[in-house]
């Protein structure tokens, strides 16, 4: 038995003495996210990503994969060139042709990719331990004699042999690398497992850490909150949670996870999150689903008689945050589910009050004609079944004929 009963649980003490000065978020939309398979974004979509990512608070915006050469080094080089607050970084392999497409493209940051796990290393590489090893520390100083700022990805870092992702990451921090990129590649870890590696891996290395997490199994946003328990002060992000796959921790979700669940506010304008999801959505050709976390007309639309009834009274009981916080108004949907307090706050919208023997027998009628038309209703159809309702009750008003 518990020695004291809690009154609540305590969500801020996990997250107490993390400094939110020093997390940052890494946005990937512009790289990963239009890995995504059938997703190509357009010169002019990237730039206008880019100014957003920048106008919201992005930290560092990974703007793409310059050794690609075309469109995608030209837009790189723009991006770079157009001043904004935020660092540039570009993704290469650790090799001085892709180092050099970067150092062409005016960036200030790289990200320096390679595998770490045995099965990508022994099959898709053909190389072993020690190639990886000479191959990023050469990497790291030719960037470094650039005055390049320089992320070391460990790719599926999640599958890799632990005491190796020591090694290699040491390796990197002597050849002069700033912070490792732990990659759950495939997305196999759960929130405990992660916590418990990232911590091990920073006491060993000392090195600043990044996560980058997939949500293969649902767990993105958690693992990468896991990892910053547990000492990661970089979050690698998508808009939407784009990306390969199941794609990647969302940037709205993180940001907000971060402030109401660790209190850790790290001064995003969130309220242009809707706006930033729409355009990214329109641009990827993908749809925000109605019930997306953070950015879903759903999160903030109520139906069932007893949320409605809870959020007009007070809309703490069924709201964490406003939905003006991240561009979103709320909705009172009236249908099956819904309650006589609903169909009164729905009227008084229109102008019209109700008693509560009138709203009874709206509500009725309201529920009937949801099930026939299997879906919530419109206004125009509510008006139409009071006026139903005013005609068969004799209650109709006589029109003003002036």
């Amino acid at each position: 038995m518990p020695d004291k009963k809690l009154d609540s649980f305590d969500l801020v003490s996990s997250y107490a003495g993390i400094d939110p000065s020093k997390i940052k978020i890494d946005d990937t939309t512009l790289r990963d996210g239009e890995q995504t398979a059938g997703v190509v974004f357009s010169n002019h979509e990237k730039i206008r990503i880019a100014q957003l990512l920048d106008e919201v608070g992005v930290a560092q915006i990974e703007a793409g994969i310059p050794a690609m050469g075309g469109d995608e080094k030209a837009v790189i080089k723009e991006i770079a060139s157009l001043g904004l607050r935020a660092s540039i970084l570009a993704w290469n392999r650790p090799v001085e042709s892709d180092i050099q497409h970067s150092i062409d493209c005016g960036v200030d940051a790289v990200a320096l990719s390679i595998a770490t796990s045995d099965i990508h290393i022994q099959h898709k590489l053909k190389k072993d331990r020690k190639w990886v090893i000479d191959s990023i520390v050469n990497g790291v100083k030719m960037a470094k004699e650039h005055g390049l700022y320089v992320s070391v990805n460990a790719e599926d870092g999640s599958r890799a042999d632990f005491n190796f992702m020591v090694e290699f990451g040491l390796a990197a921090k002597e050849a002069g690398a700033d912070r490792l990129r732990f990659c759950d590649t495939i997305g196999v870890l759960d929130p405990f497992q992660t916590f418990n590696v990232i911590k091990s891996l920073k006491e060993a290395i000392g090195l600043e850490i990044e996560m980058h997490t997939h949500n293969d199994f649902g767990m993105a946003t958690a693992n990468a909150l896991a990892g910053v328990k547990a000492g990661a002060t970089w979050v690698n992000t998508t808009v939407n949670g784009l990306g390969e796959r199941a794609g990647n921790a969302a940037l709205e979700e993180v940001v907000m996870a971060m402030k109401y669940l660790g209190h850790i506010d790290l001064g995003f304008k969130t309220e242009m999150f809707r706006e930033l999801s729409e355009y990214v959505a329109r641009a990827s050709a993908r749809t925000i689903p109605i019930w997306k976390a953070i950015v879903g007309t759903n999160v903030f639309a109520h139906e069932s008689g007893i949320h409605a009834d809870g959020i007009i009274k007070n809309p703490k009981t069924y709201e964490v945050f406003s939905p003006e916080e991240v561009g979103l108004q709320r909705q009172i949907v009236i249908g099956k589910h819904s309650g006589s307090a609903s169909i009164i706050a729905k009227f008084k919208e229109f102008g019209i009050e109700l008693d509560r023997e009138t709203a009874q027998d709206l509500l009725a009628e309201v529920r009937k004609a949801a099930v026939e038309l299997k879906r919530s209703l419109f206004e125009k159809e509510l008006m139409y079944i009071y006026h139903d309702y005013l005609r068969k009750t004799g209650r109709e008003l006589e029109p003003d004929r002036g």
